[in-house]
């Protein structure tokens, strides 16, 4: 069976920019935990939350949103601020490298999104989210595209 190097070069720019923009989407996140307070937080998410509650007291979405707004502080907002805004930046310059074909990248993300694949599996202990698995999932993807392109450009670029 032949496989089409073009499509898959394809899916490899495709997910590499989708972890991008979940990049971006992780650093706008963590500035929002850095700059508004927990208690605001709190405050837009039971604003966010009260008709489908009043609906539907069970609904699993607006339930898991609320308990987690409840459970912020000042501390963990700081913690979640840095997390997701070292991790976004990371991701970022991974991203711009892949992108640009820097051989370094390669091997670099490949060892980043290894931890993070342990990590997302380390709180699926806990949390048991299905978001989590399809994270992981997509990251496992991404992971054997990196490879396949990596292999590509060592061939290409031996001496690089």
């Amino acid at each position: 069976m032949q496989i089409d190097e073009h499509r898959v070069h394809q899916a490899f720019r495709l997910s590499v920019i989708l972890k991008g923009l979940h990049a971006l989407i992780e650093i706008a996140g963590g500035l929002v935990f850095y700059l508004v307070p927990a208690s605001t937080v709190l405050l837009w998410v039971e604003r966010l939350t009260l008709n489908e509650l009043t609906e539907d007291p069970r609904d699993v979405v607006a339930t898991h949103l609320l308990q987690a707004a409840h459970q912020l502080t000042d501390a963990t907002d700081s913690f979640y601020a840095f997390y997701l805004i070292s991790h976004g930046l990371i991701k970022v310059v991974l991203v711009a490298g892949l992108l640009r074909e820097k051989l370094i990248a390669y091997p670099l993300s490949l060892i980043a999104m290894s931890g993070l694949i342990a990590y997302q599996l380390y709180r699926y202990s806990y949390t048991h989210s299905a978001g989590l698995i399809l994270l992981t999932l997509f990251d496992i993807v991404v992971i054997v595209l990196v490879w396949h392109e990596w292999r590509l450009q060592r061939k290409r670029h031996p001496a690089d």
